[in-house]
This record gives C-alpha cells, structure tokens and sequence, in this order.
C-alpha cells in the first residue's frame, strides 16, 4: 500500500480512481495498483449531545433522553465531545484499519474544497490520532481534466488547517446557540402553559425574522395613489415621449418625489397640452453592458425560482447532481460567480463537448470567439469555489431529470454568452422645457447584440429609439396624458429571492455602519447551507409556501416577537461569519471566537430564564399540518391571588380532560387552582 485516498462521498473516490488506473473493489474501499481510495458519507463524526455534559440525576422521559431543566443551562463544555455516527461505524472502523496499515506512506485528503469538506476528512484523521504526512487534494469540479490537474497538484494538508477550525468553530458556536437557548425558550414557553418546541439557530432565527418583517410590512402597507404625466412631442424628424420631471420646490409631491396631488397634475395638462417647447438637453452616449458573471448558488437558485418555480433544496439538489451523479458541472456550493484565468485555456474543449451534446445550442456554440477574455475571468475575485460552468465530460443528456436539464442549460447558455462581445448601444436623453415644465425622454439604439444574442430571453428593452433632434429645436406638446397609480407593497419572498436576501443582508440594514460592514461581507449563512436552512424552518413549521411564495406561520410570527432583537438580526450573525472567514484565513481567533459566544450565550439564557414566553400556533407544529383555526394557550384575565399575575389553564396529565390552573410566574410563584366550568376556583 502507498498511498491512501480519503474522499469525501463515494463519488468523488470513484473519479480519482477512475484517473488512478484500473480499480479493484473491496468492502469499503477501491484498490489501484498501490494506490487505496476509500470514502466517508459526509461527517462521519458528529458533537455529542447535552445529556453527556449535564448530572445523571437528571429524571428521563420515556424515550431515555434526560429531561430539560433551568438549572442545567447555559451548557458549556469545557472538554467538547464527538462520537461517530451510528449510521457511519462500520466505514469508519475499516478507514481507521487502513490509516493504521504498516506500508502506508502518505494519506491524501480528499474532502470537498470548503470548509466542511476539509473538517470532515481532518476530524477522521484526528479521530485515529493519524501521524502519517498527509496532503491535499482540492478541486472543485469531477470531470477527469479536473481531476487529473488534482492529481497532479496536491499540496501539504496543513496549509488548510484555517478552514477546518472555521467549520470547528461554527459547529461548536451553532451548537451552544441551538442547544442552550432553544431549551430555555422551549422552557419558558412551557412556564406559559403553550407547550411549543421553540428552535433558535445562529441563521435560522435572522432568517425567519427576514420573512415575519416582510410580511408585515405587507400587511401594515397603505396603498397611496399617485400620479404621472406623459407627453407625446412632435418634431419636424418625428415623435417621441417624455415624462414629466418635477421640479425641487414642486408642490404635492411626497418624499420620494410622487405627484399625490390630482389637481396639481390636471393643472399642468391643461398648461402644456398643445403648447410649443424647446430642447434644453441633448445628449447621446456610446455605452457597453458587461458580460454576467458564470453562476453562483444564489444566482441560479434565484433564476430557477423566477423562471421554473423550483425551490432552494430542488435547484441545489439538482445542481449537486449535475456535479457528483453527472459529472457535467462544477462544484455547486459556491458564493462567487467569478473563474480562474488558468481555465480560460480550456474553453475550446469544453465548447467542443457541448457541441457535440447540445444539437440546439450548435449555433450559438458557433458564434463563440474563444479570443474574447470576459470580466467573468479574474483570479482576485474567486474565493476557494468559482463559479458554476460546464465541465469537458460528454454524457447524454437524456439521462438528467427535467429540473436537471433546464438548470443545465441555464449554465451552458451562460458559459457560451461569456464568449460573445459586450452588449453596446446608443443611449440617448432628451429633456424638452416647455411653460417651465420640464419632460426627459430615454432612447437606445442597439449597435452590438453582443452575448444578449446566448441569453436573450432573458432581456428586453423598454427604452424608444428618440428622433436626432438638436439644443433648442422647436417642438410641439401633441399630447398629454395622466396615468393613475398606486404604491404597490414589498413583493413576498420566494426561494430563490430568500436565499438572495440572505445572501446580500446589507440591503435590509438601516445603519450606515453595519450596513458597510455587511456588504463587504457574504451576507448570513452560506451558499452550501442556506437551502437547508429555509427547509428547517418549514419542517419547523415556522414558514410554509403558498403558491411560489414563502410566508411564516402564526409559530413563526409568535416566536420572532418574543425574541430579542440580537438574536433577530442579521448583523451579529454576519460577524460572526465574517470573523469566520478569519480564521479560515489562519488568524488564530478560534479560542477568542468561541470565548465570547459563550459570555454571549450566558447572557441570553440569564434573561430568557426569568421570563414565561406566551406563543401561537403551536398545535400546527406537533400535527405537522396548517391548523384550520389557530389558537394559543395563553395567559387568561384571572389573576393569581398570591402575585396578581395571569393564570393559564393546563391540561392534566394524570386525568384525561381534567384542567388545573398554574401561575405564569412560574417558577417564582408556584400557586396552583382546580378547574370548574372552565374557570379557576379560588
């Protein structure tokens, strides 16, 4: 045995193994002349659970799991434990009987080319204490070019070490914020008399609030009417449109510049209408539009959504398919729509193979000039991912599933479109004066289709093409006419506008500062976790769909209002991610990372754990189904005799339909009441 590969699935071993020469297979791994490739199935490791930090006296519930109580919390290790997974021990055993084989020489790490990807090899080399030199193995795509440059370009392991105690800390972070504070606000609910399993998550929690703000922003929207007035003018070479502009001191307006006022607009008709104007403003510019970048997660899952109506998990499982099942893409995860320049060599290949799988794409394919280096090319934007393309592996295309082929296309077209010239037209302004009112016209004149040709569909131009007119040529009002309006409320989320939402934060910022800080950074979760994340609060029942939208629940709504601002808002979460990034960088701030998310999370518990937490809707969580009516147990107008706080009527556990009456002040008051006709009895 020489070396021993580690990869991340199965997969991903069997294309090395597929470039390493002819394999023989084995229980759990595959053999290559002196070569051994065997395969993990994501962490086979996982943190272990509360129960194993806190007092065996602790009473357990029927399922053996020990029950939860105040004065455990907050639950902060002070040695963390991790233990494998049930469904993992038999491929771990047979990897830790490899690792310890005599004639192995060097261990190549084989984990996806992120964060997790490289702590889940490295918590498997540390789990059987591995000495051997161990390098590594990073790539981002799995067709057999890839992977033999992989091959050919392995590079010592601990040079990767930063981004497994990223992963580490992020784990170690989630799990203090899940465990901790979804007890204790799972125990103050249960102080109330509701009874909801309450989940808070680092994301999750910022994540739900985004959706509950939007749709009562929604909700609370007052439709304002407005107006606009467009003009039609005659010159001597032809017509055009204006739109009237109002002036800084207009009055009637609102503050953002919108006519309110009907009277104002009719009186402005009646003074232009078939009066004689002046060009005061004439300008024309020659201007080019870039080519769109390759694909990040975000951007595809946005696209699919608007125009396939598929949701975050469909376009992620798809795209993971068309990576590790197809072999046709690039690695999926990725928060960067930007590619390496050493790639830009390969594009007559890559162009070749597509033609010779895509009969309907051959004349675009065609039209591509290789010689054309788009902005998508650029080594100082591209993260440890790049962005989502085509790879050179030809395969049929009737194997892809019908979601799997539409996003295919989405990729290809817009890989061939960065082989097109620039989109370039005539953009040209007229602003007409007439009775010191002034109207603009926009024009554009296509002069370069350019890479719009490849991806036409999705573009249009609203903009006139204007009549050559000069400064100061007459002009005459043929016509003027006021359209009605309304503001029109936010537009709910979908998936794909979700996870863009999470992914650019900063829009939803209002101070200046943090603002700044967030758009520099990657938003709140990741491009490979946010879909799980929207899938969690929907399994929660905190969200649910409605048609292509995503609305949150009565739960959702409840939650998010008895939570603290700091656990709702996306600026502590992305610095977190952005400290984050440190570390993967190689600062070394993990111990002061997790340091101060324990003094925060100390905090949290002390406050929520002197409080009852009332919330609604939670029998739509324990069926799984949307509640016909929602109702809530909450706290009742009958006040306890000994503190004068609201009194909650309980189900009795002993007696099935009996009720008792408990006060919401406890557990500092313990006072209890008999039930009759639905009343304390004092």
């Amino acid at each position: 045995m020489g070396r021993l590969f580690i990869a991340e699935k199965p997969s991903v071993a069997k294309a090395i193994a597929a470039e390493l020469g002819k394999a023989s297979r084995s229980d759990g791994y595959l053999c290559c002349g002196n070569d051994v490739i065997t395969w993990c199935f994501g962490h086979m490791l996982e943190l272990a659970s509360p129960d194993e930090y806190t007092s065996d006296d602790v009473p357990r519930s029927k399922a053996g799991r020990k029950r939860w109580r105040v004065d455990e919390l907050p639950i902060i290790p002070d040695k963390w434990k991790s233990h494998p997974k049930e469904t993992a021990r038999k491929q771990l055993k047979i990897m830790g009987s490899l690792l310890k084989r005599a004639d192995l020489t060097e261990v190549v790490h084989a984990g996806d080319p992120d964060r997790e990807g490289q702590l889940l090899v490295d918590e498997v080399l540390a789990h059987f204490k591995n000495r051997k030199p161990t390098r590594r193995y990073w790539v981002s795509a799995q067709d057999p070019v890839t992977v033999r440059r992989g091959l050919s370009s392995l590079e010592n392991n601990s040079q990767y070490q930063g981004w497994a105690s990223a992963a580490r800390a992020r784990a170690r972070a989630d799990w203090l914020t899940g465990m901790n504070l979804s007890r204790a606000y799972t125990l103050a609910s249960e102080r109330s008399g509701a009874g909801a399993l309450l989940t808070i998550g680092r994301v999750q929690t910022p994540t739900l609030a985004l959706v509950v703000q939007r749709d009562q922003d929604i909700e609370s929207f007052v439709s304002i009417p407005f107006y606009t007035l467009e003009a039609t003018f005659i010159h001597k070479v032809g017509k055009f449109c204006g739109t009237w502009q109002p002036a800084d001191d207009q009055a009637g307006l609102d503050s953002e510049g919108r006519l309110l006022d009907k009277a104002v607009a009719d009186s402005i008709i009646a003074k232009v209408q078939g009066k004689q104007g002046v060009v005061s403003v004439f300008k024309q510019q020659r201007r080019s539009q870039p080519h769109p970048l390759a694909f990040s997660l975000a951007d595809i899952t946005l696209l699919g959504s608007r125009i396939y109506g598929f949701s975050a998990e469909e376009t992620l499982k798809a795209c993971q398919s068309l990576y590790e099942k197809h072999k046709l893409t690039s690695y999926p995860r990725t928060d960067t729509g930007y590619l390496p320049e050493s790639q830009f060599a390969d594009a007559p290949t890559v162009l070749a193979s597509l033609r010779s799988m895509h009969s309907g794409l051959q004349s675009a394919i065609d039209g591509a000039d290789t010689a054309i280096l788009s902005r998508t090319w650029n080594d100082k934007q591209v993260t440890a991912h790049h962005g989502i393309i085509p790879t050179q592996y030809k395969s049929s295309l009737s194997a892809l599933t019908d979601t799997e082929r539409k996003l295919y296309e989405l990729i290809v077209r817009r890989y061939i479109a960065q082989f097109y010239p620039e989109h370039q037209f005539m953009a040209t302004t007229i602003e007409v004066l007439i009775k010191a009112e002034r109207f603009r016209s926009y024009g554009k004149r296509i002069l370069v289709e350019g890479w719009r040709t490849v991806l036409s569909s999705g573009h249009s131009d609203k903009e006139q093409a204007l009549p050559a007119v000069a400064l100061k040529d007459k002009v005459d009002c043929d016509n003027v006419m006021r359209r009605d309006a309304k503001t029109k409320p936010p537009a709910r989320f979908n998936e794909g506008t979700l996870i863009q939402a999470m992914a650019n934060i900063h829009r939803y910022i209002v101070e200046a500062a943090q603002k700044k800080v967030l758009r520099e950074g990657d938003g709140i979760g990741t491009s490979a976790t946010r879909a799980s994340i929207i899938s969690e609060l929907k399994r929660r029942t905190y969200l649910e769909t409605s048609g292509k939208h995503i609305i949150s629940t009565t739960l959702g709504r409840s939650l998010c209002s008895a939570l603290p601002e700091v656990l709702k808002s996306a600026v502590s979460t992305a610095v977190n991610e952005r400290l984050l990034k440190e570390i993967e960088t190689g600062a070394p701030e993990f111990d002061a990372f997790l340091r101060a998310h324990e003094t925060f999370i100390r905090g949290q518990v002390c406050s929520v754990n002197q409080s009852a937490i009332v919330v609604k809707g939670a029998e739509s969580q324990q069926s799984g189904k949307k509640p016909k009516k929602r109702q809530s147990l909450a706290v009742s107008k009958h006040k306890c005799n000994a503190c004068s706080k609201g009194l909650v009527r309980r189900p009795s556990v002993k007696a099935k339909g009996d009720w008792w009456w408990g006060c919401s002040g406890f557990p500092e008051c313990k006072n209890t009441y008999r039930d009759k006709a639905g009343k304390p009895v004092f």
